[in-house]
């Protein structure tokens, strides 16, 4: 049976990059974003390539979204074996003038969301001792740049609950780890998102005594 992967925040760049190169190894893969139509269509170009692949509107902000998506997914394509979080919201502010609410929906797009996604992979991939789960960091963790205040203290929390959860879940032969993107993401430049990509498939291919907790891409 072939492994099903869930890619969350499923844009343009990283996430569709993410899921061709899964796609081109057998793997189902299912699209989630808020723009369901667009995964749909995302979808149908995957699928022109062989790749079994289907999209499903899912509002990373709302758990009860998550949540419901993942269990479409389940139904769909069976459980899930890769989790691929990319969902963040860049919107620009610095800490003197973000308000409390921007920062509290914005972490829960970038943090929140991935929680709740984790909690609902993981029983599975606890039965069979194996999966992977592989959150999108950013350079902003280790680096906050002013002017995105709340995207960097998302990045930074994302990263936080990443660490925390390669620990817990190692033991249980489950893989997560942060893939730290630091850098300007674009076709053809030194951060190419097949390039970036690749580093997913690497990390997922890992066996357990050679997991790693994080990988920096740097441009």
């Amino acid at each position: 049976m072939s492994e099903v992967i869930v890619v969350i925040g499923a844009g343009p760049g990283i996430g569709l990059a993410v899921a061709r190169r899964f796609g081109r190894e057998g793997m189902k893969v299912a699209l989630l974003s808020r723009r369901g139509a667009d995964m749909e269509r995302a979808a149908a170009q995957l699928s022109e390539a062989g790749i079994t692949a289907r999209g499903y509107a899912c509002d990373a902000e709302r758990a009860h979204d998550v949540a419901d998506a993942l269990q479409a997914v389940v139904h769909d394509l069976g459980p899930v074996d890769c989790l691929v979080y990319n969902a963040a919201v860049p919107k620009p502010g610095g800490p003197l003038e973000v308000g409390l609410e921007q920062l509290v929906r914005q972490f829960r797009v970038d943090v929140g969301g991935a929680l709740v996604a984790v909690q609902r992979v993981v029983p599975h991939m606890k039965a069979v001792r194996k999966g992977s789960i592989l959150l999108t960091g950013g350079g902003l963790a280790l680096d906050p740049w002013p002017q995105m205040t709340a995207l960097a203290i998302g990045k930074a929390g994302l990263r936080s609950l990443a660490l925390s959860l390669f620990k817990e879940l190692k033991p249980h032969g489950i893989h997560a780890a942060t893939v730290t993107v630091d850098g300007l993401v674009a076709k053809g430049g030194k951060l190419d998102p097949d390039a970036v990509a690749n580093v997913y498939w690497e990390l997922h291919q890992q066996k357990p005594e050679a997991f790693e907790a994080e990988r920096v891409v740097r441009g």
